[in-house]
């Protein structure tokens, strides 16, 4: 499956190491897919790039990930680096979410407040908190852009979305 269009960087599971060195230790195995409990694990194909093909992917529109990092236990290579769930925030960056406040609809109608994003999220309090009416405010170093925020949002299009991080380097 082709990632979504217009994502220039594929979001990669919790753990990856920067791009190049992914791409060169992911032996495309998919035990991270095996194992994830929540699915969100998707394998680039065909369609995609031959230094891709067979790497693991999120893609937050279908499903965000629970940050459980059962991934990063079981890949063999190291192309996922084990990391505590606990101590994610501020650690693991995937990506990071950011909010159109005009679309959302507890900042854009008064009448009106949601806080589902909130629910969501694996780290309330901390990489999200929410203000009054329901307002989410994010906090982008500790925001691990497990996209499960853009995958709950009821308004359509998304008000949140996952922006993949630069893991060009280390």
């Amino acid at each position: 499956m082709v990632p979504r269009e217009g994502r220039r960087r594929p979001i990669r599971p919790p753990g990856a190491l920067p791009e190049p060195e992914f791409l060169a230790t992911c032996i495309r195995c998919n035990q991270c897919g095996d194992v994830c409990p929540n699915g969100c694990l998707k394998f680039h194909g065909l369609g995609d790039s031959l230094a891709e093909l067979g790497t693991p992917y999120i893609d937050p529109r279908d499903q965000g990930c629970i940050a459980c990092m059962k991934c990063t236990e079981v890949c063999p290579t190291g192309a996922l680096q084990p990391t505590d769930p606990e101590t994610a925030p501020g650690l693991v960056k995937m990506g990071v979410a950011r909010l159109n406040k005009d679309m959302c609809y507890s900042w854009a109608e008064p009448a009106r407040t949601c806080g589902v994003c909130y629910r969501a999220c694996p780290f309330p309090g901390k990489a999200m908190r929410i203000a009054v009416f329901e307002r989410p405010v994010i906090d982008p170093d500790l925001c691990i852009g497990c996209g499960l925020c853009e995958a709950s949002c009821i308004h359509l299009p998304q008000a949140v979305r996952i922006v993949p991080v630069d893991r060009g380097t280390a």
